[in-house]
């Protein structure tokens, strides 16, 4: 709770300290961005920033790396924020909670790929059993794949072992490489990193790849009845650099690499390579990826039953973009 009250303190003070700055440049809309792990398929706000998109979309955009969807829901709810990359379980959890100004207006990705990564000792998923498991954050995309992807191997997560919250996707990896747990639920690139040091690829979510929505633009409907054209330069700004990140690897490469401080470039490529596979090619959001979310929380919260995936939407700057030639311009298909 610390931390989280910490986390929310940090985006509450870059918000007032953007908006004390504003009258420097006042031709460019202000918008505090929210991102949720610093991941491959998380990486298209950089791409913009080296490209200078927001610039060219007038668009003075501050982006804040918080390690949880539950906690930048709650930024996001008391006004820190309003636009967002993160999982589908925070926002979806928050609409059911009776928050339903949170919607979801595009994806980078609507399959999880993490997997459950290992010691070399353990090498099945029945070696899992007894050991200990970083999971991230309780709520997040890591444990929500750590629960699928036992329950596939016929084991049950809250009996067969210990699960424990080990943070973001550094930290996650961290506790793997240093021994902390015994077993980590990671995606790329860390994954990949964890394979080149040894580590087994225990239930491997390449090939399982459930639908979820793993990387989610997601904003408030007050804030698209307040401000439609910002949220549309946004998701512009996201295309182009969509196309970028996915055309040209020697960029990418500089990009992530420097963001995240992966400089083996072994690593990288099969990292890049692995995720270019299961990105969407025009930002959509997918239906059965929030149905996904929702039948999992339904397991514990009645309410998610009630609600249709659709009700999360909000498709009007997708569409914009197909109508005015966006997508077809940047050859994204």
């Amino acid at each position: 709770m610390m931390n989280a009250t910490i986390s929310l303190r940090c985006v509450a003070l870059v918000f007032a300290l953007s908006a004390g700055f504003s009258h420097i440049a006042r031709a460019a809309d202000r918008l505090v961005g929210l991102q949720s792990a610093p991941s491959v398929a998380m990486a298209l706000p950089w791409f913009a920033e080296e490209a200078r998109l927001y610039a060219k979309y007038d668009l003075d955009f501050q982006l804040v790396y918080i390690a949880s969807s539950g906690i930048v829901t709650a930024a996001m709810s008391g006004g820190n924020g309003s636009v967002a990359m993160v999982g589908g379980e925070g926002p979806i959890r928050a609409f059911l909670a009776g928050n339903t100004d949170f919607v979801f207006i595009g994806s980078v990705k609507n399959v999880l790929t993490h997997s459950l990564m290992g010691k070399p000792d353990i090498k099945r998923p029945e070696d899992l059993k007894g050991k200990r498991i970083g999971v991230g954050r309780i709520g997040g995309n890591s444990h929500y794949f750590t629960m699928y992807g036992m329950r596939q191997k016929g084991l049950d997560p809250l009996k067969d072992a210990n699960l424990i919250q080990t943070g973001g996707a550094p930290e996650t990896f961290l506790a793997l490489s240093t021994g902390a747990v015994d077993a980590a639920s990671l995606t790329t690139p860390q994954d990949t990193r964890a394979a080149f040091l040894g580590f087994n690829y225990v239930i491997d979510g390449r090939e399982i790849r459930p639908a979820y929505v793993a990387t989610g633009f997601v904003t408030l409907r007050s804030v698209i009845a307040k401000r439609p054209k910002v949220v549309s330069n946004f998701m512009h700004a996201m295309a182009e650099s969509l196309k970028i990140m996915i055309s040209d690897r020697e960029i990418a490469f500089k990009i992530i690499s420097k963001k995240i401080g992966l400089t083996d470039r072994k690593v990288f490529d099969a990292a890049y390579t692995a995720e270019l596979k299961v990105l969407e090619p025009r930002l959509d959001i997918r239906a059965g990826a929030i149905q996904a979310n929702l039948d999992e929380i339904a397991r514990t919260d009645p309410r998610a039953k009630q609600v249709k995936a659709e009700q999360l939407i909000d498709r009007r700057f997708l569409e914009e973009m197909e109508k005015d030639g966006t997508f077809e311009r940047l050859g994204l298909r």
